[in-house]
């Protein structure tokens, strides 16, 4: 998904004003990694198994093999590092930032995608 690339190079160039070069290197790491997990966590949301929760992070929605449940469990990981390296550069926090995230990600779903509401229904998109 394209916008999930534009994503993470807009989370990676804020993230690295004003750090130092081996805070700037994690993130990049972090970056390749969810670039490198972006087509298999696609697939998974393709086939319902996976959805967008109303934090800002992936949540089964199917029973899901030992490897997507790792995939799934990393993917949310970075996005964690990712949200709250943003909040420390905006003054907000983890929270605020992976909402905001969520209401993003729910916007940018293609149709079939579960996501979840600000209630807490889900729904697909």
């Amino acid at each position: 998904m394209n916008t999930s690339r534009t994503f993470l190079a807009l989370a990676a160039l804020a993230l690295a004003g004003g750090t130092v070069t081996a805070h700037a290197q994690d993130m990049n790491a972090v970056r390749q990694r969810m670039e490198q997990r972006l087509s298999s966590l696609d697939a998974l949301k393709d086939k319902g198994l996976v959805g967008e929760n109303n934090r800002g992070y992936l949540e089964a929605r199917g029973a899901l093999s030992p490897a997507d449940s790792s995939a799934v469990a990393a993917e949310n990981a970075d996005r964690g590092i990712v949200y709250a390296a943003i909040a420390r550069q905006t003054g907000s926090n983890s929270d605020q930032v992976g909402r905001a995230r969520a209401q993003k990600l729910a916007e940018m779903s293609k149709a079939g995608v579960w996501v979840q509401r600000a209630t807490g229904e889900w729904a697909r998109k």
